[in-house]
């Protein structure tokens, strides 16, 4: 029988032996490199938690003790020694366990959110909320060194700093890599420390990378002023943690389980924040994982991958670049998901990755275009969401000309609610000025970056879908800027919104078989509406509005609203994603789950047809009575 088969839950772990602990991380690792394989996910980062995670559930008592990942995507370790070993072969499969903690998995899981440097935050008001209900509980938070890149963790780093008694252990997972390798000067700092355990030169570093750090407060003050002055002497690492005010064990071999458990131990027992500095290899144990230069198996990437919207997007701006000196990109930290490693390659010096920083990403972006650049900021649809309140005030107020390229827009599947890129067309909506794009095929892709790229005085936005980019649809009209895809009749007019233009068209197949005359068209620009299409709009019996977008504030509630304002009282129904999160599962499970899928949106739009039509005849006079139905 293996160890791992033996190991129920966090509690078994603690009557093994150092030989069986040795042959249990061997065993994690096969059924990860397996597992994750077959099913996707994020190989490398667990690859590299094995020990760290063994440690931390021999120290501590989960669920007593609460563990907290920041991210969440090195949690698979976590669920193989949670009880979850049985289920690990249903992996972000749709009704398996998925690839991020989860409540309703497992009661050692408690923070689901998968958006990077937010642990420590939530670390703080947990031990506090302990403190003040006088529990006995610690609190244990994970962080990579990419996530530190965020400027939330330095605001909560500021606030435990000031909380001397809180039972909260901060370990910082430091392998040089978010998604691709961690930058910045606190990265930089980061690395010296790993590769120079004497730091003889550690004042100069500290002179010119932790100056750039944001000022976050009277602790982080003191350790700028003391190097501005050169009065501060600092030859180890503790210094750039402990003149905030917090204890500091480190560096650690990750890799080692017993120094990892003689560190938190050490830690538990100081009875205030601590943190423990891990120095781990991305992918370790696996020499495909570490071997692998692009990002150590960050994700499993699929074999002969068809063509994407991201390749599409990633060869086009390559050429933007070329007749556009003063196109530049910005990424946070996903310099490759977000198809910016071309345009890198080919401009390197006119690519800037801020880190896991999309705030100050965005706010740099409107800098560079006061300075006359033109940058194209590129982020997972999902991530916008961190940054609006920069993008409404810092980029729309001053009508800054940036493009935002938003991949994964829409249902994403396997990655779970978070990563659901369904809220931008929502609130992008209260922008004044933003004009907005959603192209349906990789032609329009191409087309609308260029028109984006041209507008100067305003943001502007490109969204679209995960995966392999659709089929083109030519248009066989034109209406002001709106393509008209299929027109067969007047009965209903389909709008499609960006990539659910092609559902559009199957839909309208399908009325057509039913006798509906139909017009099918996109947009393109969803933001602002287009004036021909809301005159256009007045011409049919139904109008219906399809999108990959929470239906709440989004494109339909958007083209309603101009009807109305129109004067046009043709009948509306919108159709989108509904305003819950959604399970993980393929894409095309969860559109059919949610019914946006041809099949499901035509019956729908054939019984809400059938229904005003009976009402009509329901509120007609009856001719024997002279009064509605024959009441």
């Amino acid at each position: 029988m293996r160890v791992l088969e033996t190991v129920g839950g966090p509690e078994d772990l603690k009557g093994l032996t150092d030989h069986q602990l040795t042959e249990l991380a061997a065993e994690i690792r096969d059924v990860l490199v397996e597992t994750v394989s077959r099913t996707g996910g994020h190989l490398g980062p667990n690859l590299g938690m094995v020990e760290i995670t063994l440690a931390m559930h021999r120290v501590f008592d989960s669920p007593k003790d609460r563990l907290i990942y920041d991210t969440g995507h090195q949690t698979y370790v976590h669920k193989l020694l949670t009880g979850r070993a049985p289920k690990f072969d249903t992996l972000r499969q749709q009704g398996g366990l998925s690839g991020y903690p989860s409540q309703k998995e497992s009661e050692h899981d408690i923070v689901e959110n998968s958006h990077a440097s937010t642990s420590l935050s939530y670390a703080d008001g947990l031990a506090k909320a302990y403190r003040l209900r006088k529990e006995d509980r610690h609190v244990v938070a994970l962080i990579g060194d990419g996530g530190l890149t965020g400027g939330m963790a330095w605001e909560a780093l500021n606030n435990i700093a000031a909380a001397k008694d809180l039972k909260l252990v901060i370990i910082v997972n430091d392998n040089g890599r978010s998604y691709s390798p961690t930058v910045g000067g606190l990265a930089t700092h980061l690395t010296s420390l790993r590769t120079n355990p004497r730091y003889e030169k550690i004042l100069d570093l500290v002179k010119k990378n932790l100056g750039r750090t944001p000022y976050v407060g009277p602790p982080m003050y003191e350790v700028l002023h003391g190097v501005k002055k050169g009065l501060k002497d600092m030859l180890a690492p503790q210094g750039m943690f402990e003149d905030l005010g917090l204890k500091y064990v480190g560096p650690v071999d990750g890799h080692d389980r017993q120094a990892m458990e003689d560190a938190l131990t050490k830690a538990k027992q100081f009875g205030g924040p601590v943190i423990v500095h891990a120095v781990t290899q991305k992918g370790f144990g696996y020499a495909a994982a570490v071997q692998d230069e692009e990002d150590n198996f960050h994700q499993v990437r699929p074999k002969n991958k068809p063509r994407g919207w991201t390749d599409v997007f990633a060869e086009e701006l390559v050429e933007i670049g070329h007749r556009r000196p003063d196109v530049v990109a910005i990424t946070a930290a996903m310099l490759h998901p977000t198809g910016l490693a071309a345009f890198a390659q080919e401009f390197p010096d006119r690519i800037f990755d801020v880190g896991i920083a999309e705030q100050h990403a965005v706010t740099s972006a409107a800098g560079l275009a006061m300075g006359g650049m033109h940058p194209v900021v590129g982020l997972y649809a999902t991530f916008l969401n961190r940054a609006f309140d920069q993008l409404l005030m810092d980029v729309a107020l001053h009508k800054c000309g940036v493009t935002f390229v938003l991949d994964r827009a829409g249902v994403t599947g396997d990655d779970g609610a978070s990563h659901n890129g369904m809220w931008d067309m929502s609130i992008l909506q209260v922008v004044p000025g933003l004009r907005l794009a959603a192209p349906r095929d990789g032609k329009r892709l191409q087309e609308l970056l260029n028109e984006a790229v041209d507008v100067d005085d305003a943001p502007t936005v490109l969204r679209f879908a995960k995966g392999e980019v659709f089929d083109d649809i030519e248009a066989v009209d034109k209406v002001g800027g709106t393509d008209i895809l299929v027109r067969t009749g007047t009965d209903v007019l389909i709008i499609g919104i960006g990539s659910m233009a092609a559902t559009a068209v199957d839909v309208a197949t399908r009325l057509q078989d039913q006798g509906f005359g139909v017009t099918v068209v996109d947009p393109r620009w969803v933001k602002p509406v287009d004036p021909k299409l809301v005159e256009l709009a007045g011409k049919y019996k139904f109008v219906v509005t399809i999108e990959d977008n929470g239906r709440a504030g989004g494109c339909g509630s958007a083209i309603t609203q101009a009807l109305r304002d129109a004067g046009v009282t043709t009948p509306v129904r919108d159709f989108g994603i509904p305003q819950q999160f959604l399970d993980h599962a393929k894409r095309a499970a969860v559109l059919t789950e949610i019914g946006l899928t041809g099949q499901g949106l035509a019956r729908d739009v054939i019984e809400m047809i059938a229904k005003h039509q009976g009402d009509a005849i329901a509120s007609e006079p009856d001719t024997a009575s002279g009064r509605p139905n024959g009441a």
